[in-house]
């Protein structure tokens, strides 16, 4: 395995990306949007790597590929990377390409502080190639189909011994990169992740950070995500974590409000890395802050609570659970009336209004927004 070390440093903001639709549509068009200005100084080289020491890794969890799917229990890690879609005659061709020596398109890679990769863009390829070694894709036995007649209808141990030394043997390039500033967070290698798209689906800001920031808060935030009067409140599961990212953002200004400034994928991002796993506040904080809040809330004004016309709005959802979760933190409310009027009246707050409909990232507006549902909550019996 061969690298050639480089170290890269660089400042720039990288361009605005489209807005994408999701499937429980959600008011909140500014984070999409954002620009984030950064400096970072990253570390890349290249490694050549055997396919079959590529398997061998990802068998042992040396290479993590990260999976967009909840329903992956087993996995200790989930991400921004979309399911499996390769044809077969693609997946075919490729591992076709390695048989006959011909050269493939790399990978790219990042090292964590652990010493383990994650798979930046390569899944296609490398889930292709660990299906093909062990002889099953999508529970079906994977033998060659769309190939040259000598290797037709062959699993991987039905090769001819030269053939299988071949394959094992072929070389897939990687680019490797590791963030050596800032320390505290992964924000170059965000950057990255949102540029880098091989898949043609623009990624969403927090299929990123589950992929880059994946540990103990993920898993807890996954387990929230069940509750159902989370669920009676949001609506249908986000198939792109918009979710999950409600929670996190919920989590983010309750407990560190004062240190916010925009934009806010950036102090989402860093609000994550710091509690990656739980070192600033333990899992049963987080339960019983958010499951007090979400189940108050659903109790006494419903499933309207996060939507000031028919979408939930992001703005509403973190200043109103924040409020709540200020005055919930002084005891137990009794006067579940006075709390829908104090809900009915916030909302109908000019000045509340325009910090939710309008420059919701701007620190202005968080702050404003924040104060005015703090102050109307407090008073709640």
């Amino acid at each position: 395995m061969k690298r050639q070390p480089r170290s890269i440093t660089k400042t720039s903001a990288p361009e605005a990306r489209a807005p994408v639709a999701d499937d429980e549509p959600v008011d909140d068009l500014d984070e999409a949007l954002e620009v984030i200005p950064y400096t970072y100084s990253i570390t890349a080289y290249g490694a050549d790597y055997p396919v079959d020491s590529l398997v061998k890794r990802m068998e042992a969890r040396d290479i993590i590929v990260p999976r967009f799917s909840w329903e992956d229990q087993s996995s200790d890690i989930v991400g921004f990377q979309r399911e499996y879609v390769w044809p077969r005659t693609k997946a075919d061709r490729f591992i076709e390409s390695l048989l006959l020596g011909l050269p493939v398109p790399g990978i790219f890679l990042v090292k964590e502080a652990s010493g383990r990769l994650l798979v930046l863009d390569g899944h296609q390829r490398l889930y292709s190639l660990n299906a093909y070694y062990q002889g099953v894709i999508h529970a079906v036995e994977y033998r060659l189909n769309d190939v040259q007649e000598r290797f037709k209808d062959k699993r991987y141990r039905d090769l001819d011994v030269e053939d299988r030394r071949r394959l094992d043997d072929s070389i897939i390039h990687a680019t490797v990169i590791r963030q050596d500033q800032p320390t505290e967070d992964q924000s170059s290698v965000y950057m990255i992740f949102e540029r880098l798209n091989t898949g043609g689906v623009n990624l969403q800001p927090q299929e990123i950070r589950v992929a880059l920031y994946h540990g103990e808060l993920v898993r807890v935030l996954r387990t929230l995500n069940d509750d159902p009067s989370w669920r009676m409140l949001y609506g249908n599961k986000s198939k792109r974590l918009k979710d999950l990212e409600m929670i996190l953002r919920f989590f983010a200004f309750f407990y560190h409000s004062d240190t916010y400034r925009s934009p806010m994928k950036d102090f989402l991002n860093r609000y994550m890395a710091s509690n990656r796993d739980l070192q600033k506040q333990t899992e049963k904080d987080l339960q019983a802050t958010f499951h007090g809040t979400v189940s108050v809330l659903a109790i006494a004004v419903g499933a309207r609570a996060f939507r000031l016309v028919r979408a939930v709005n992001a703005a509403v959802i973190d200043s109103v659970m924040t409020g709540l979760a200020r005055r919930l933190a002084k005891g137990p409310i009794r006067d579940k009336k006075q709390l829908v009027e104090t809900y009915e009246a916030l909302l109908k707050n000019e000045d509340y209004r325009t910090a939710v409909e309008t420059g919701t990232s701007q620190e202005a507006n968080v702050t404003n927004r924040l104060r005015l549902a703090t102050a109307a909550f407090a008073e709640v019996k």
